[in-house]
């Protein structure tokens, strides 16, 4: 199933993954290229129409890498690609520790947006 979100989508997530502490996005330009990269066509030229976790993908690396928020940035990455997976009806399920590795990787050794999709797919429940 292919599910386009937008700002507002990705505010409700943060909410809920950061409840009611006071997180107020610093870059709401970040969030907007989030939401366009995610809808892209043509990630490469061998994959013309992108799966759920390439999408997911896009979504958590962007915000890692842009870091909309003051900080938090890395919980909030990890529930919107949870989040999009289940939307999408493809859960994922993580090994313990995992998930959050995987954000770290991204942010710490820039770690391609592909291989992070390859990494929810193979979490796929």
């Amino acid at each position: 199933m292919v599910l386009h979100i937008d700002v507002s989508w990705l505010l409700d997530v943060q909410e809920a993954a950061l409840g009611h502490e006071d997180v107020t996005v610093t870059d709401y330009s970040a969030l907007v290229a989030s939401v366009a990269r995610h809808k892209t066509k043509m990630p490469t030229l061998e994959t013309a129409d992108p799966d759920a976790a390439w999408r997911a993908a896009a979504l958590l690396h962007t915000i890692v890498r842009l870091e909309p928020l003051p900080h938090r940035n890395s919980l909030f990455a990890a529930f919107v690609a949870a989040q999009y997976m289940d939307q999408c009806g493809e859960g994922i399920d993580p090994p313990y520790g995992a998930l959050s590795d995987l954000v770290r990787k991204v942010r710490d050794t820039r770690l391609s947006v592909y291989a992070v999709a390859g990494a929810l797919r193979s979490w796929k429940i």
